[in-house]
């Protein structure tokens, strides 16, 4: 077979174990998104702890970079600090690692039930069969590998490469760091360096060097996808690079100084490479969990704070963006009236801003968090005094009846808009202060019942900025069935902890009134993003003038007649 041939196939079924990887991390996010947040958020207390979370979660998410990236996003929100943050990182990378284990048996004969069963289920539930689906393609993908690479045991120019990679330890390393960088996935590279030697194509001894780098590429993408991310972010995979890449390096080295016995870690050279990064990460955990106080310190000296910005040069970007407001178009109503709305869609962005982080400030937001985000709603109060007053100068001119009605629902919006952020800056952020003040904890059922609502209203907030952009009929249905569903919701949630508080739980008792107060906040704020939806379903007749049953009204008619 022509080596070209020989790279296709191989490039074909190295792009499907990417693409499967991938799928089963989606898959996992989609299906248990919430429960991770959850989990992440419950690992700030032991070292080991931590480390027992993080291998969980890579184990689910099949990716340590997924959970380092999860992990780096709590410890800039400071749910986490950054030695925590390490801890859950050597876990994940653990995770990582049986993984890997569990993927290197002949499993092949479990793909076309995976396919059968995640296919079945893929109808149904999305999310859950695309985990099933994904495993399969995994193992497909494998097993495409060593068809590809099979071949390549005839070839005169492999004995070459591989005796010069045995002599230049250093090179193979690099190449492997490169190589797992390129394709952003440890697991993936692992998996094809074992295949390459289960094959025979690639002796343990060059595969040592390999496992080796790719385990020091894999800590450099999540260095490389924070790198633009907040400081405290930034320093988490830092130290996770400096811990994997100083002890893959120190165990490099050392291989040239003594035999290593691989022979005593399995019996095929595939299965020794599965069982010798296995144990790296085992030593990695042992040998770098008790110093994660140090490395914190060390990455905070390799990337300081940065300095607090002058008085006056703090504004928030949304406060200093141009308003959308067009002055010049206000004697054409339908023009002025799309600018108004472009402004509005603004504002509800500026509002999702404010709401996103609250959870995060309920957790372990600081003050100082928690004041640049009630700045935003002097945005938000600004703007809907600017967009009242222009849509009321656009309507003194000639205007159709369909245009001033337009007016009068965007004018609505954008009182509602203001609104919700009022709720979200004087009540929201103010208990979470108040959290943060009396150093109070929500139960963990208490937390999951906010999160969930918390996840649905940001959920509704986008739909409802569509619909007001595309006033699209079916959207705004959905938006009205989601109102419904938030209401019963909040009963769901108050009749919960009035049960707990009856069970004398301390911590529903210590945050009570503010547990009640935040699930009604967000019950109010997901009403009023579902009004913009009123309008266009009075139009098309979709919308009931009562909720009240009409034997209801039937017999309240008749009183009257009656008495």
């Amino acid at each position: 077979m022509q080596f070209s041939i020989i790279l296709l196939h191989l490039a074909g079924a190295v792009m499907l174990l990417l693409w499967a990887v991938h799928m089963v991390r989606k898959g996992v996010e989609q299906a248990c998104g919430p429960a991770l947040r959850d989990a992440l958020r419950q690992a700030r207390g032991a070292r080991i702890r931590s480390a027992g979370v993080g291998t969980v979660l890579a184990v689910l998410l099949q990716s340590s970079t997924a959970v380092a990236i999860l992990a780096a996003g709590f410890a800039a929100s400071g749910m986490v600090s950054v030695s925590a943050g390490l801890a859950i990182l050597l876990g994940a990378d653990l995770g990582s690692a049986l993984v890997v284990q569990v993927l290197s048996f002949d499993l092949s004969w479990l793909v076309p039930a995976l396919i059968l069963v995640g296919g079945a289920m893929a109808l149904k539930f999305e999310a859950r069969g695309r985990i099933l689906m994904g495993v399969a393609f995994v193992l497909l993908s494998l097993h495409m590998i060593g068809e590809a690479t099979a071949p390549m045991r005839q070839s005169t120019l492999l004995p070459l490469v591989i005796s010069y990679l045995r002599a230049d330890y250093f090179t193979a390393f690099a190449a492997a760091a490169l190589f797992t960088w390129l394709i952003h996935s440890s697991v993936a590279a692992i998996l094809l360096f074992v295949t390459l030697a289960a094959q025979g194509v690639l002796p343990v001894e060059v595969g040592l060097f390999f496992i080796l780098g790719a385990n020091c590429g894999g800590a450099l993408i999540a260095v490389w996808l924070t790198r633009g991310d907040a400081v405290e972010a930034r320093r988490v995979p830092l130290g996770n690079l400096i811990f994997r890449g100083t002890t893959a390096l120190a165990a490099l080295f050392a291989l040239q100084a003594v035999t290593f016995p691989a022979h005593l870690f399995g019996v095929t050279e595939g299965r020794q490479l599965v069982n010798l990064h296995l144990a790296f990460n085992m030593v990695l955990v042992i040998c770098c969990l008790p110093f994660t106080g140090t490395m914190e310190k060390l990455a905070t000296l390799l990337i300081p704070d940065r300095p607090a910005a002058k008085a006056g040069e703090a504004g928030d970007l949304m406060s200093r963006r141009t308003s959308a407001l067009d002055r010049t178009v206000m004697r054409t109503p339908g023009l002025a009236l799309a600018s108004a709305t472009r402004e509005l869609l603004r504002v509800g962005e500026v509002v999702e801003v404010m709401l996103r982080p609250v959870m995060d400030f309920f957790d372990a937001g600081t003050a100082d968090q928690i004041r640049q985000a009630q700045k935003l709603d002097e945005e938000v109060n600004r703007a809907h005094t600017e967009i009242k007053l222009y849509i009321a100068e656009v309507n003194r001119g000639s205007m159709s009846a369909a245009e001033a009605q337009r007016g009068i629902e965007l004018t609505d919006f954008a009182i509602n808009l203001e609104r919700a952020g009022d709720i979200v800056a004087k009540n929201l952020l103010v208990l979470a202060q108040e959290l943060r003040d009396k150093n109070l904890r929500f139960s963990r059922d208490g937390w999951s019942e906010l999160a969930g609502l918390h996840n649905r209203v940001m959920a509704n907030m986008q739909l409802a900025l569509n619909v007001l952009v595309s006033s699209d009929l079916e959207s705004a249905r959905q938006l009205v069935v989601e109102k419904e569903r938030m209401r019963r919701l909040e009963r769901m949630s108050h009749d919960r902890h009035l049960k707990r508080l009856q069970s004398g739980m301390p911590q529903s008792i210590d945050t009570s009134d503010i547990h009640l107060e935040a699930v009604r906040a967000l019950k109010e704020i997901n009403s009023l993003m579902a009004s913009v939806a009123y309008p266009l379903l009075t139009q098309s007749g979709d919308l009931l003038e009562s909720r009240l049953a009409k034997g209801a009204g039937a017999a309240e008619a008749m009183a009257p007649a009656l008495a």
